[in-house]
């Protein structure tokens, strides 16, 4: 930590040169390019003094959070005055220029880092992430190399800042994208399983209050009358396919560049009950390029019902050794409630059942 403390101090000055000599604008839409040297200057509070968040940018909690070693964390929105979010894919919306995000983590009641996340150009998302200071008065922009071992989370367990290569991994498949911040994720119609799920709290943006504002454009007519969920056999079910979406299925998806791997976890709207979701008709059966280094000789599968200890799905998400963990980054600490969940899903037996067509917002 004091190693933390001296980097923060000797930095406060020099990021504010480098910011000064090296800030820039998008070329045709006036958004910065290069981040503030302090969180204070990226236009998240109405009042730096007290911490006052401004009122432009909205707080939301997507139903299924990531699970990121138990952080505690506040979310916010802000969209350019009068632009509108082109929802016409109920999958993938495309987010108007100038739309900024930021995620807030805390441990033990102290808060460790913010990520700003903002679109620049039309193709050209940008990412920053700022170092909370001792006194908790402001936080530094770190290095796009990311800064290890801010924040100790467990005995010998830490808490390190990603690099702009980390998050572009996560966020980077296909396109950038918003991981919290889609129809699914915003829907009025909650999941009471969902691990780690946050309450709704007054004025907070949901998928109804976006419609009700109309900030969406050209989006589906059944938004409103239907709020999207997850379709699943049983409500277990249903909560396991959320988590898995957005723990896992921002990487493992057609439209990612590991798409050749033949995983889809990521939930498509549009899936009925009726069939098997992609991320149980890619897993179930199927080998997989990883082996259970325990599991018979041909026996490790993607996916066994009722066989936890022969699914590589669970036991690699339960792993926390580097060779094997998944997500192979962003974490430390296995999520017990998740991996208990999974487990007791799996062990239940998967219903079969045949595949969904590929919904054409995969492509």
């Amino acid at each position: 930590m004091s190693t933390r403390r001296t980097w923060v101090a000797m930095t406060a000055v020099m990021l504010g040169w480098v910011a000064a000599a090296s800030g820039r604008l998008a070329a045709d839409r006036g958004v910065e390019a290069v981040a503030p040297p302090r969180l204070s200057d990226t236009g998240l509070y109405a009042d730096v003094a007290t911490q006052a968040i401004d009122p432009r940018n909205r707080p939301f909690a997507p139903q299924y959070p990531l699970w990121s070693d138990g952080a505690a964390k506040r979310r916010w929105v802000r969209l350019p005055d009068g632009a509108t979010i082109d929802a016409h894919d109920r999958d993938r919306w495309d987010l108007p220029v100038g739309t900024r995000f930021w995620k807030e983590f805390a441990f033990n009641g102290r808060r460790v880092e913010t990520r700003m996340f903002w679109k620049a150009t039309p193709t050209d998302w940008q990412f920053a992430s700022y170092a909370w200071t001792d006194d908790q008065r402001d936080a530094m922009l770190v290095p796009a190399s990311g800064l290890a071992d801010v924040a100790e989370i467990a005995p010998g367990k830490w808490h390190s800042i990603p690099s702009e290569a980390e998050c572009r991994a996560c966020h980077d498949s296909g396109r950038t994208e918003a991981l919290g911040f889609t129809a699914l994720q915003l829907s009025d119609d909650r999941d009471p399983l969902a691990p780690h799920a946050e309450a709704l709290a007054p004025g907070m943006l949901t998928l109804r209050t976006l419609l009700d504002e109309g900030r969406l454009a050209d989006a589906p007519a059944d938004l409103r009358t239907t709020p999207p969920r997850v379709a699943a056999s049983d409500p277990r079910e249903r909560a396991v396919l959320g988590y898995l979406s957005t723990n896992c299925g921002s990487c493992h998806n057609p439209a990612s560049t590991i798409a050749s791997l033949g995983l889809d976890l990521r939930y498509a709207l549009g899936t009925t009950s009726a069939c098997a979701p992609a991320a149980i008709a890619t897993t179930a059966g199927h080998a997989g390029h990883w082996a259970i280094p325990t599991a018979p000789a041909g026996a490790s599968r993607l996916l066994t019902p009722g066989r936890p200890d022969l699914s590589a799905l669970f036991v690699r998400a339960k792993s926390r050794r580097p060779s094997s963990q998944m997500p192979p980054i962003g974490t430390t600490i296995g999520d017990r409630e998740a991996l208990a969940l999974i487990e007791a899903w799996i062990a239940g037996g998967v219903p079969a059942a045949a595949a969904c067509p590929s919904p054409v917002s995969m492509h």
